[in-house]
């Protein structure tokens, strides 16, 4: 059986989401207590922006994120390891995609600078723009 290298990235980038959800929770939690609001009460996590400070936020808004466009990179990973095509450059984007997604994280969970962190997430575009044309063009000669 064959395991494809493209499976290392997708496992790696989950991994890193939960790590975010855990750091996330650790940080709104412990602002929540500080101004004295119970988790048990009826506020949305919305409802959390401008109530405790923003940087206990931004790991919230970081996650979101993550559950927003790595979708497709999951998406077209599958696809390609599906039409096996895990040719190595298709690692290589794939892993970039990953590494660069955590480095936008980072910057938005710590300083949050809009425009090094957009950035850095239009980087991470081109890798899943270039999965797909990659995808694409496989499909139209093999398929």
């Amino acid at each position: 059986m064959h395991i494809s290298p493209l499976l290392a990235p997708v496992v790696a980038l989950v991994a890193w989401s939960l790590v975010m959800l855990i750091w996330m929770y650790a940080a709104r939690v412990s602002a929540m207590k500080r101004a004295g609001i119970s988790p048990k009460g009826k506020r949305g996590t919305r409802g959390l922006d401008g109530v405790i400070p923003d940087e206990a936020n931004w790991k919230a808004h970081n996650y979101t994120h993550l559950m927003e466009q790595p979708t497709i990179f999951y998406a077209i990973v599958f696809a390609l390891v599906l039409m096996g095509f895990d040719h190595p450059i298709n690692v290589y984007l794939a892993w970039a995609y990953v590494a660069l997604r955590i480095v936008h994280s980072l910057i938005q969970a710590t300083v949050n600078i809009v425009t090094v962190r957009f950035a850095v997430f239009a980087l991470s575009s081109l890798c899943l723009i270039s999965l797909t044309i990659h995808a694409a063009i496989f499909l139209i000669h093999h398929g």
